[in-house]
């Protein structure tokens, strides 16, 4: 059983100064890594990762995740290298098929359907591969491309990769080439505008993790299982608040005109999901080691705004 690693997202930044305290106070708390998603409206990854590795002494960096669809594999290996390379092999790599159809349109990138974006995804990892190993034929003598620090992801030739998800097609991917799956807590509600969203169930994950094991085969072992939190919410009474916070995705479902049995979990579901942590922070320890447990998910991220809030439960466990 793995011991865990707690980390957190990035989503904004006002100043560098200000960006270097926040990864420098979750350093002290005791976060491993920090992460950057690829979405529009948000800073750019990789600038982010390198002044977050020169702002800490020893903190991880990440993307959670890269967008596929708004990548090719000579310009994103480039990324990735000079990235590892600035941050001293502090990076991971995760990466996803895209989710958010206006982001494809207001960058001006054709929305293709889920079966063509997970088939992106998937060549895009055999491609970095390639671009991780190969030297480009065209390059002029002398001249040294930027290659990754680390050896350990891309079978053997770059960062570890992340790879997360909940339809087949992608898990399938992750079973296959990830080193850190992430069985993801959202799922598309049918009908709805992509990016329209409900919580998935402790039985949905059991599946899932199931599914990648199976598909895994004997590497499954080596996988390790990302879960990516979704609210924090410190109380001593678990039932009142996920009843308050049950109330309130009710009413923002029926305010966008989504049935409400399709998008909005129960109470009972609500308190056994591993994507909300809720409780007095015993209670959620006890919730995250019954989550790795069951599921094996001992890589925990939350996001920002409930990164000082889980610092007492990353104390307890840490290490652990």
């Amino acid at each position: 059983m793995r011991s865990f690693r707690f980390s957190f997202n990035i989503f904004g930044v006002t100043t560098a100064q200000a960006f270097g305290d926040t990864c420098r106070e979750g350093e002290r708390y005791g976060y491993e890594t920090i992460f950057a998603p690829d979405h529009l409206g948000i800073p750019a990854p990789f600038p982010l990762l390198v002044a977050a590795a020169q702002a800490t002494e020893r903190m991880r960096v990440g993307t959670l995740v890269l967008n596929a669809g708004f990548w090719n594999a000579a310009l994103l290996g480039r990324e990735i290298a000079t990235t590892d390379i600035l941050t001293d092999g502090r990076l991971e790599v995760g990466l996803g098929a895209g989710h958010m159809k206006w982001e494809f349109d207001e960058a001006g990138i054709a929305w293709e359907p889920f079966g063509a974006r997970a088939e992106r995804l998937g060549q895009l990892i055999g491609d970095l591969r390639r671009h991780f190993t190969t030297r480009p034929p065209h390059l002029r003598a002398g001249a040294d491309p930027p290659v990754p620090v680390q050896r350990r992801g891309f079978g053997g030739s770059g960062p570890p990769l992340i790879v997360g998800g909940t339809g087949d097609r992608i898990l399938k991917i992750a079973a296959e080439h990830a080193d850190i799956v992430g069985v993801a807590g959202v799922y598309q509600v049918p009908g709805q505008p992509p990016g329209t969203f409900r919580l998935g169930t402790a039985e949905e994950a059991d599946e899932r993790v199931r599914f990648v094991r199976d598909h895994a085969g004997p590497r499954a072992e080596r996988i390790e299982w990302h879960l990516l939190v979704q609210v924090v919410i410190i109380t001593d009474d678990r039932r009142a608040a996920a009843e308050e916070l049950i109330a309130e995705e009710r009413r923002t479902a029926t305010q966008r005109g989504v049935a409400e049995h399709e998008a909005v979990l129960t109470v009972a579901q609500a308190l056994e999901t591993p994507y909300l942590l809720i409780g007095t922070s015993d209670e959620i320890a006890d919730q995250l080691r019954a989550s790795r447990e069951r599921w094996g998910f001992s890589y925990i991220t939350v996001h920002q705004p409930y990164m000082r809030a889980l610092v007492p439960v990353v104390e307890r466990l840490r290490g652990e």
